[in-house]
């Protein structure tokens, strides 16, 4: 069983790529960073427990957040269905392909066979497209391969993990609507609505909050971590690449907001695109430095990181001071 017609090239992150790919199979086409912003994507979290071996920096709201959002922005039906039973999550899948519809699926990415940085990651997005008797066909970001295929076995260990983040066997398929939504009210609701969470976070460790807060803890991380030369290079290659606090979902929130644009004639909008612009090479900085220190053990590149931390914490918060204002208008 193998559906035509289900890609999304170039995926940058794990959820906006299988939403791309179920909506590009409905004949919806809509950019990734479109998605992430109807999905009001962009957050920052500094998460420290007794359970994690090290500091966990998110840098999107939870998962299946964006999914849910950007499905109501864009009128889509979203169809969700999850089990605690492994051959019962089976049957949702082989269900939905048997009626011509790919299948949206969470997952752990430690069990994939594609993913050879083997990091348990409870919130990790791919679409399922086809399987034959020993694998599944599926689609992930194009960083991970793009049309990858993963064993059956390893597939159904991946859906029924436990874990921070993760959520057993869950599944979901997407169904266009009949008319057109109102792309100009949807990017403004969705702005407003991420700027109002970003500004307001209810806890320390979220939003702009949250970026101090890991400004102020950044410098303790050599002392933090049990293996240095491993635990920071790593931080910082996902803060990077996988857009865990990092640049990438900074980057996205830029071009969503360049896409607005040309949607929504307004100066504070084009404004905080620019702010969110400037942002993006900080985070990269930030990145780097961070590597550096656990490449080197010396603690001066993350007092830089911190300094940069706090600069962006700032920034971040007047960019969303100023395109909150603005649209709610």
């Amino acid at each position: 069983m193998i559906l035509a017609n289900v890609s999304f090239p170039d995926g940058r992150h794990c959820e906006t790529t299988a939403l791309g790919a179920l909506l590009h199979h409905a004949g919806v086409e809509i950019s990734e960073p479109m998605l992430f912003g109807l999905g009001e994507g962009l957050g920052f979290v500094y998460w420290d427990a007794k359970y994690l071996d090290f500091p966990f920096l998110g840098g999107r709201v939870k998962p299946m957040a964006i999914t849910r959002t950007a499905a109501d922005r864009l009128g889509l039906t979203l169809h969700v269905q999850q089990t605690a039973s492994p051959r019962k999550a089976w049957q949702h899948v082989a269900t939905a392909l048997a009626e011509g519809r790919p299948v949206g699926l969470q997952l752990d990415s430690y069990h994939l066979d594609h993913f050879t940085e083997k990091v348990h990651f409870g919130g990790h997005f791919v679409a399922l497209y086809g399987y034959d008797d020993d694998h599944a066909l599926l689609v992930d970001t194009a960083q991970q391969g793009g049309a990858v295929r993963t064993t059956l076995a390893s597939l159904e260990r991946a859906r029924n993990e436990r874990g921070p983040m993760t959520a057993r066997n869950l599944s979901y398929t997407v169904t266009k609507p009949s008319g057109r939504p109102d792309l100009g009210a949807a990017v403004r609701t969705s702005i407003v609505n991420n700027a109002q969470a970003f500004l307001n976070p209810p806890i320390a460790n979220l939003g702009h909050r949250g970026i101090g807060k890991a400004a102020r803890q950044v410098t303790r991380w050599l002392d933090r971590s049990g293996d240095p030369a491993r635990d920071l290079p790593l931080a910082g290659t996902l803060m990077e690449r996988g857009g865990t606090g990092g640049a990438l979902f900074r980057a996205m929130y830029r071009d969503f907001l360049a896409e607005c644009t040309e949607v929504v004639d307004d100066d504070n909008l084009r404004l905080g695109h620019q702010l969110y612009a400037e942002t993006v090479p900080l985070w990269t900085e930030v990145s780097r430095l961070i590597t550096d220190a656990g490449r080197t053990g010396d603690q001066e590149p993350l007092t830089q990181a911190s300094a940069i931390l706090f600069d962006l914490a700032d920034r971040e918060r007047r960019a969303m001071q100023i395109l909150a204002g603005s649209l709610s208008r």
